[in-house]
């Protein structure tokens, strides 16, 4: 039998969508959550699913990003190339020789990311980083020509590709966009579970955009929600590879998900903290604790909105993040999901009342 949060991470992760281009993914929660939540869209394009539980309040938002990492074409050079822009976070090491799809207003079209071959640099240049600005995507084209015959324009946005896998030990998965894929699929997990139980809250799964350019989506999405607390479900930079030391990345896959107690766009609400690390060892739900001192996370703008809301962020371990393909453990997401799906269980009106005190 098949694993319906499997295929529910496979259908997410190959959705195309870009910082600005989300709609394929919004789709897929839209689709996922009709019928069980009421449904509605900000003017950003963020998409915020309701439920109400036993009560109209608190009001408990579940975020997580719909955008992936990935370009857009910047220009057509005469030749047939296209030079991009990249859009959110990447490092030159990661982009050389892979495919990417185009995806312009007639059709999709395969690509692959290129630079000067070794052969023809000198000593001192193959030992540097190429930097985006010095590659370019070759569709196959010979003349600026052929490629605008093919319908493709600057803006168009272009994807990694990855096909979903699940690898040899059939307990990992590989894949693209898990950040923040894993976490949409996070969110409607644990709205799915909860459709059936009692919960002493009104539950939003807020599918947001633009975070990897800016938080933008959890910005706007906060002023549909009116959160009294908020959940971020992300993923965490795993750091069981080689090459990485315990005090950069303490994460491992298969411990467990992560109970982040910084980043770099927020220290969390410290109550809220404790309860998710007694609701794990009470019911005997593995889990981490770790520190991001880089980048940030949706909670970063949803934790100042008004007059500030609670807020903290639990990942699923993933390594290769921000690259053309992850690995992430199913235990690992599947604890995510009992973990924030009990800790929702417990945010009554005392108890999310207290978080402030």
């Amino acid at each position: 039998m098949v694993d319906p949060s499997i295929e529910l991470i496979r259908e997410l992760t190959e959705a195309s969508g870009i910082s600005g281009y989300e709609r394929e993914v919004r789709d897929v929660i839209r689709r996922h959550l009709s019928g069980i939540a009421s449904i509605e869209q900000d003017g950003l394009g963020s998409i915020v699913c309701s439920r109400r539980g036993n009560s109209d309040t608190p009001r408990v938002m579940l975020a997580g990003h719909m955008d992936e990492v990935g370009f857009i074409v910047k220009l057509i050079t005469d030749e047939g190339f296209l030079r991009f822009s990249t859009v959110g976070g990447w490092w030159g090491h990661v982009m050389l020789a892979q495919r990417v799809l185009i995806k312009s207003r007639s059709g999709d079209f395969m690509g692959l990311i290129g630079s000067k071959p070794p052969h023809i640099l000198n000593e001192e240049d193959r030992k540097k980083l190429q930097e985006p600005r010095d590659m370019y995507i070759d569709v196959g084209a010979t003349s600026a020509e052929e490629v605008r015959a093919l319908g493709i324009r600057p803006g168009d946005p272009i994807i990694p590709i990855c096909p979903f896998t699940v690898l040899g030990t059939g307990k990992t998965f590989m894949g693209k966009a898990f950040d923040d894929r894993i976490g949409c699929a996070m969110m409607i997990d644990v709205m799915k579970g909860l459709s059936g139980k009692r919960h002493p809250n009104t539950l939003y799964a807020a599918g947001t955009v633009q975070e990897e350019v800016g938080l933008r989506g959890a910005r706007t999405s906060s002023w549909v929600v009116e959160p009294d607390v908020a959940l971020t479900m992300e993923i965490a930079v795993a750091g069981d590879v080689p090459g990485i030391k315990k005090e950069e990345a303490q994460a491992k896959l298969g411990k467990g998900p992560v109970i982040l107690m910084q980043d770099g766009s927020m220290i969390p609400n410290l109550k809220l903290r404790d309860l998710f690390i007694d609701t794990a060892e009470e019911l005997s739900i593995p889990y981490q604790l770790d520190v991001m001192e880089k980048g940030g996370t949706d909670s970063g703008a949803i934790h100042l909105h008004r007059r500030g809301v609670p807020s903290l962020v639990i990942g699923v371990p993933s390594r290769h993040i921000h690259s053309h393909a992850g690995i992430v453990h199913q235990e690992d997401y599947a604890h995510a999901v009992e973990l924030v799906s009990a800790v929702v269980q417990r945010l009554d009106a005392e108890t999310v009342a207290g978080l402030g005190q």
